[in-house]
């Protein structure tokens, strides 16, 4: 049997994470993970938060192998089997009720970037039509933020990432508030995690100016 495949980046960023959630979430709740990669992460958050059900989608469906290893050999209860879903095929989960929700948390680590900027509205979108009433979105990754200066490396890795693929871009915090907005959703939190990524919390009540 082939080695799942093994992000890095994930093994370092899970652990900032994981204390954000544990902070923001109640004890226990059902989650839908957006863009679960490798699965290294789910299977760390079900691991610690062992009172939450978790789960994982993939756009890719060669990716949904590798997130079944990860659960497989974590041996955890509380993780679903992985399923295919693209955040642009809309409506999500059509045809499927036990996995309609509602869902307490909608998770999405890493996406916005290298999806195409519709990808952006249609999480949003999906987000708010399968969150509990007090449930939250929370997306973390790089972005720019309009009163703040770019990281060089943040700038970097931009570049590079246009240079990839043209649609995809480290994304404007103020087009991505227009989108959930848009949604009715909007931002309630936002944390400054490590490698100058943010962690941010999306909820259906608009706070105070």
């Amino acid at each position: 049997m082939a080695q799942p495949d093994y992000s890095p980046s994930a093994e370092r960023n899970k652990h900032p994470i994981l204390a954000a959630l544990q902070a923001l979430l109640p004890e226990r709740g059902r989650a839908l993970e957006i863009a679960s990669g490798t699965g290294q992460h789910v299977v760390w958050f079900a691991q610690h938060m062992p009172q939450w059900t978790w789960q994982p989608t993939e756009a890719h469906p060669g990716a949904l192998y590798n997130i079944e290893a990860y659960a497989d050999e974590a041996g955890l209860a509380n993780i679903q089997a992985a399923i295919a879903l693209d955040v642009c095929r809309e409506p999500w989960l059509d045809g499927n009720p036990a996995l309609a929700g509602p869902y307490d948390l909608v998770l999405c680590i890493n996406m916005l970037h290298i999806a195409p900027w519709a990808a952006c509205g249609a999480l949003m979108r999906g987000a708010a039509a399968h969150l509990a009433p007090r449930g939250v979105l929370v997306t973390y990754g790089p972005y720019f933020e309009a009163d703040i200066a770019p990281t060089p490396s943040n700038l970097e890795f931009d570049a590079s990432l246009r240079a990839h693929d043209a649609s995809f871009g480290i994304r404007r915090l103020v087009d991505v508030e227009s989108e959930a907005a848009s949604a009715g959703l909007f931002l309630q939190d936002r944390q400054a995690l490590p490698a100058n990524n943010l962690l941010l919390v999306w909820g259906r009540n608009n706070p105070p100016a």
